[in-house]
């Protein structure tokens, strides 16, 4: 169970503690977990969250409509997020990297690893310029990331096109 609160979206559960612990949903902070929205809503997805605001009941669908306000590709990040969960990847949010998300390996943990990559998603019809694909390029660079592109086609199906430096 977790509560919405303002803008942010947190537990006290024992469960959440739980999961923080095996499997690197949320952060702790002051005593309780928080949960970026994409989580959340993944959880939810997942029927392994149930969200409440002022003691009432959210639904998927009133969250995923809410966040959808301030993020439009919310829907494509849900998909590319909830895909790599399940291939057991742990994703966290990256917006100090000016991407969408980090990406962990198989197996490790965000408390004691460096993420492998920095992720960001699109839809197949969206357009990528090279000024827009050096810059993703660059900040995976300089942070030490493999750049990772998400492309999500029209029937759902998602390619992933990773970009990494060779020195010759």
């Amino acid at each position: 169970m977790a509560h919405f609160l303002g803008e942010k979206i947190v537990s006290l559960s024992q469960d959440s503690f739980s999961l923080n612990e095996k499997s690197s949903f949320g952060e702790k902070k002051n005593s309780r977990i928080e949960y970026a929205p994409i989580e959340a809503l993944y959880l939810m997805q997942e029927k392994k969250m149930q969200l409440f605001s002022k003691a009432k009941p959210i639904s998927f669908e009133s969250m995923l409509k809410k966040v959808k306000k301030t993020d439009t590709k919310i829907e494509t990040k849900l998909s590319v997020f909830s895909d790599l969960r399940k291939k057991g990847y742990v994703l966290k949010t990256a917006l100090k990297y000016g991407a969408e998300f980090r990406i962990y390996n198989k197996g490790e943990n965000p408390r004691t690893a460096h993420a492998r990559w920095v992720l960001y998603t699109s839809r197949e019809h969206d357009v990528l310029n090279w000024h827009d694909f050096t810059a993703k390029n660059r900040v995976a660079h300089s942070s030490k990331k493999n750049l990772l592109l998400a492309i999500v086609d029209d029937e759902g199906d998602i390619l992933y096109y990773e970009v990494s430096w060779i020195k010759i």
